[in-house]
């Protein structure tokens, strides 16, 4: 609506709106320039000096990203959503401290190292640690810095880092405890496996992506068929069996690579099998999926012989399809009838599965694969030092020679990938150290603690339970140099740690804290072992899982400024992506239950990943990333955290331009809002000026009122860590409550009256309580942007935004009997309802703008009884230059009637009168005011400073 009171003469006579806030946001130039500001004062410190006091603390323990490259979109939603949340929980009369962390160990930064060494030159372990710390170090400094341009608040010079000494010292004092405990194990059996790492992965470090892959249907020759017939036929004459002599088990495997290391066959005891007449041949299949086995052989005739139970099968021999060794088989409880044929190989070396069900039956794995992938067959040329996944092409060529191959098909699946080079890892049986975390009444515990903890969103603690379910034994040894070292001395023939391991590691613990983990490598065993025992024992060379690291540091008391009371390190909030669950959250749970018999977070949440315009999660490999950095040099880093805030966080996070651009739209609404309060209030000393709630005008309570409902709600949701409600809350109080409504309304009397009335001050009182908590409302995501206001609220009186607290001074105001929140509800109603006839005047050019206007209500008695005392002042709710009001029965007849209201009738016509050229309002009357200057009576009062009788607006 255009009501006109911005106008070019008697300029001199309005309180026209001033303000240094300005209009265009600037934030590129203006956000590194507050960084300055609040970096020299030491901010954090001031922070934590005012509030360690508090008697409330909350720690959010900082889930350690990955010390390698550049900051990625991910890195900002997380720390963004953390910084809120601590800023909120400090505005809320908190202690909330925040130590920043790193990971700092592990294969990319080595393989960095090794790239940048881009030789095969020799070099010391001591030299290459040296390479990796210096690196490691170099890419702290710049995500660090990264970090701060996102208005990261934090203590940025006590980070903590897996790789200094107390950490590294604390990694080991948790594995000495586990090891104490008997839950550390080494064992020889298969595990995921890299061959790019050249390493074992956990199952935290496993994807799974689609994967064509090459099946086969192959054949294994049952050797002594007369066993099986007496197995099958006890009571039958041999010689009616005797044109049965070559019998062949049909097995399918998506693994053709596996097969040299083929040392069972297993069938299900369960399982219905047949033994079938295909022309001359006969084949041993499940009963189930003989039919669609024949199908792809193309096979449209074949005879059933004979249907048994998977019992008969067990203990028969048959013959390795192109090695002449011999393959029991076995019953395996593992065996499905979802494809294939309702029988597998087994290869211990290879299969979790297949070494359980193996190591019944005493086969052990036989090792012919190296941990580049290579097969290591010195007794069998034809595949030795062959890739394993080169094609297939020479175990396919053995099988045909061998007239084992009945059919091959490519089949999409979901395979294994390391999740830092997205390539399939294989399972490789290796001597690995474990942590045992399979024992079922541990994993009941473990589930009964997940039901007791806060998880947000709320599916996540099943999620977590379900993990827990099936989980195999964890395993923390990996066979590179740049990490944590696992620093056992064990037997060289046993392989079993040393009796006083526990003992011998405090003292190692003690060498960490002063010279590092990497002393382990100059330890000489003459310093730990007895003389007996020194030629007995060899160092272990293993390091340890990178999740071990970061899963222990719940351990340490990483918060410097410590409440007595809070002892027991139980984070009160732990916050990563979804992909923690089997991760750092997994780690830290495992670590935390065995060692202390406690979880170590009280909330969990998780957000989800970022994805592009077109639903993609965004990936370098994908070319589909959007940098942070990119982001603040172009919108500023408060676009980018009220993205972060804007966006439902439980779920994947769209990002791109096009949502920017919005993003930015509802940044400027917000801004202009708080230009348009601050400007109101130029002349206004909020230590001279304040006006009682009982001197207020009734749409100043009105609105207050909101501001306090809105107050409390946007706390509410706060608490809840729903920052996309407190967003669009804030939102809809800019632009409805605010904008569309008292702003608007109120205009009038802000430029048109005595700048020292009671009526003025009313409203100059309500604004600045508006601003003192809206600038709290937006400042734990608008953080540049509110500390901004703040220094144009208070100047340098009260010098931070991060120091103060809720606003407390508006409260709960009893609705008015007569104007309560039913009442304003409907004016409002009418108000929109008048503004629409009023456009379309505009619109069509009946009228230039709608104080040329006069409104005339015609309605029942009972409103006439409400309305007749404030009538003068309507006209300011409608923004129009006169309000009548009649009784309904006075209506005109083609009076159209309005549907929203029984009992209202408004006609809207052209005013007859004179514009006043101060007020631009209509009056029968104008004075002159000053040569050639003519007004209306009420403007010349309110320039003379007499008082102006308001009560309603």
């Amino acid at each position: 609506m255009n009501n006109g009171y911005v106008m070019n003469t008697n300029k001199n006579f309005l309180n026209l709106p001033k303000t240094n806030f300005s209009m265009k946001a600037n934030l590129i130039k203006k956000e590194p320039k507050i960084l300055k500001k609040l970096e020299k004062i030491h901010l954090y410190k001031i922070i934590n000096t005012l509030s360690k006091e508090r008697k409330k603390y909350f720690f959010l323990h900082d889930g350690p990203p990955y010390a390698n490259g550049e900051i990625h979109i991910g890195h900002a939603v997380n720390k963004i959503l953390k910084d809120i949340i601590l800023k909120f929980k400090r505005m809320s009369g908190f202690y909330a401290p925040f130590i920043p962390c790193w990971d700092c160990h592990g294969l990319p930064i080595e393989q960095k190292i090794e790239k940048k060494l881009n030789i095969l030159k020799k070099i010391t372990k001591n030299d290459f640690h040296k390479l990796c710390f210096k690196y490691t170090k170099k890419q702290i400094k710049k995500q660090k810095k990264d970090f701060i341009r996102l208005g990261i608040l934090a203590d940025w010079n006590n980070a903590s880092c897996t790789m200094d000494y107390v950490n590294e010292a604390n990694t080991i004092k948790t594995l000495a405890d586990i090891f104490k405990k008997g839950y550390i194990f080494k064992d020889f059996k298969p595990i995921y496996w890299c061959l790019k790492c050249q390493s074992a992965l956990a199952e935290a470090e496993i994807d799974y992506f689609p994967k064509k892959s090459l099946s086969v249907y192959i054949t294994y020759t049952l050797l002594d068929t007369k066993k099986f017939f007496k197995k099958i036929y006890p009571y039958k004459n041999e010689e009616t069996l005797n044109d049965i002599n070559n019998i062949s088990v049909i097995i399918f495997t998506t693994t053709p690579w596996t097969l040299p290391s083929s040392q069972a066959i297993a069938v299900n005891i369960n399982f219905y099998y047949q033994l079938i007449k295909v022309q001359k041949k006969h084949y041993i299949c499940s009963v189930k999926l003989t039919e669609s086995v024949m199908k792809k052989m193309n096979t449209k005739k074949w005879k059933i012989i004979s249907i048994f139970s998977g019992k008969i099968l067990k203990d028969l021999i048959t013959l390795h399809p192109f090695f002449n060794v011999e393959i029991p088989i076995i019953i395996s409880k593992y065996v499905t009838e979802i494809l294939g044929t309702g029988i597998v190989h087994m290869s211990p070396d290879h299969g979790l599965e297949d070494f359980i069900e193996c190591k019944k039956n005493n086969i052990n794995p036989i090792n012919i694969i190296n941990s580049k992938g290579y097969y290591k067959l010195i007794s069998f040329p034809k595949l030795n030092k062959k890739y394993i996944f080169n094609k297939e092409n020479i175990v396919l060529k053995l099988l045909k020679k061998n007239n084992a191959l009945l059919y091959t098909e490519d089949i999409i699946h979901s395979y294994p990938h390391c999740w830092r080079h997205k390539k399939p890892v294989i399972f490789r049986a290796t001597p690995q150290w474990f942590i045992k975390t399979s024992n079922s009444s541990w994993l009941k515990e473990l589930s009964e603690k997940i039901e007791n903890t806060s998880w947000i969103p709320q599916w996540n603690k099943e999620k977590m339970k379900n993990m827990l379910k099936n989980r195999p034994d964890w395993c923390i040894s990996r066979q590179r140099t740049w990490g944590v070292p696992i620093p056992f001395f064990i037997h060289k023939k046993t392989g079993k740690p040393h009796s006083d391991t526990f003992n011998i590691l405090q003292k190692i613990i003690k060498k960490i804290k002063i010279h590092g983990s990497t002393i382990w490598w100059k330890l000489n065993k003459r310093d730990f072992l007895k003389k007996e025992d020194i030629h007995l024992y060899k160092k272990v060379t293993d390091t340890l899982d990178v999740w071990f690291e970061s899963g222990s540091n719940h351990r340490l008391n990483i918060y410097k400024y410590n409440v007595l009371n809070k002892t027991n390190n139980i984070a009160d909030l732990y916050l990563e992506g979804s992909d923690q669950h089997r991760g750092w959250f997994m780690s830290s749970l495992i670590i935390s239950m065995i060692t202390k018999k406690q979880i170590p977070y009280q909330t969990v949440i998780t957000h989800g990943f970022v994805v592009d315009k077109n639903g993609k999660k965004m990936s370098k490999s994908l070319n589909n990333t959007i940098k942070p950095q990119d982001i603040i040099k172009i919108w500023g880093a408060d676009i980018l955290r009220l993205w972060v805030a804007y966006t439902n966080y439980s779920t994947e996070i769209s990002i791109s331009n096009t949502v920017l651009k919005q993003i930015s739209d509802h940044y400027r609404r917000i801004r202009n809002t708080i230009r348009f309060l601050l400007s109101n209030i130029f002349d206004f000393d909020s230590s001279k000026h304040l006006i009682s709630y009982k001197k207020m005008l009734f749409i100043d309570r009105w609105i207050l009122q909101k501001t306090y409902q809105t107050q409390l709600l946007i706390i509410q949701e706060y608490q809840e860590y729903n920052f996309h409600d407190v967003v669009q809350k804030i939102i809809y109080f800019c632009s409805i409550n605010l904008g569309s409504r008292y702003l608007d309304i109120i205009k009038d009397r802000q430029y048109t009256m005595n700048k020292k009335s009671q009526a003025r001050r009313s409203s100059q009182t309500t604004i600045y309580y508006i601003l003192q908590s809206l600038v709290r409302w937006i400042s734990p995501i608008l953080s540049f942007t509110s500390e901004e206001i703040w220094t144009q609220l208070h100047g340098n009186k009260e010098k931070f935004i991060f120091i103060s607290q809720w606003f407390k001074k508006i409260k709960y105001i009893p609705p008015c009997k007569k104007f309560n929140n039913f009442f304003w509800k409907k004016i409002f109603l009418l108000r929109n309802e008048i503004n629409k006839i009023l456009e379309k005047k505009i619109k069509k050019e009946k009228i230039k703008n709608s104080l040329e206007t006069e409104v005339i209500l015609y309605t029942n008695n009972k409103i006439l009884n409400i309305l007749s005392p404030i009538c003068l002042e309507l006209k300011f709710i409608f923004s129009v230059s006169q309000v009548k009001l009649s009784h309904y029965k006075f209506a005109p007849m083609n009076l159209k009637r309005n549907s929203l209201f029984n009992n209202v009738q408004f006609l809207i016509k052209k005013i007859n009168g004179i514009k006043c050229q101060r007020c631009w309002n209509y009056s029968k009357y104008l004075q002159e005011f000053k040569k050639n200057i003519h007004i209306c009576a009420r403007c010349v009062n309110n320039i003379e400073g007499k008082e102006e009788s308001r009560l309603f607006v």
